[in-house]
């Protein structure tokens, strides 16, 4: 039987492969994947909210969502890198891909983060 770790580490790949399936193909459509990426992130939280035994609403797992992005803004830095490599073909949807997995990577573990110090309480 797979432990909670395995299991979230399992929820947060999932939903980061997605992401970045999802980026690269609408790497020419600059904030297209936004609205795509809320509903997978927003999933993942919940996931991860329920392998740790914590039962919350979509509502609130959207509200720990925004807080989770607003924390790990990094990708406004990336950006630059992105729009630079844009003039590249094919660099940009790398580029993209992995922005997209990193992003929801670390919003994965963030969330995880906090629902184990929930438990802990």
């Amino acid at each position: 039987m797979a432990s909670t770790s395995q299991n979230v580490h399992g929820i947060i790949r999932a939903a980061s492969g997605a992401c970045a399936g999802i980026d690269g193909g609408s790497a020419q459509a600059p904030e297209s994947d936004t609205a795509a990426f809320v509903p997978i992130q927003t999933d993942m939280v919940l996931a991860i909210a329920s392998e740790h035994g914590i039962g919350i609403t979509r509502d609130a797992a959207a509200e720990l969502l925004l807080t989770l992005t607003e924390t790990v803004r990094s990708r406004q830095v990336l950006f630059s890198r992105q729009a630079l490599a844009g003039w590249l073909p094919g660099i940009e949807n790398a580029a993209d891909d992995s922005t997209a997995a990193v992003l929801t990577e670390a919003i994965g573990w963030a969330a995880n983060s906090h629902f184990e110090q929930i438990k802990a309480k």
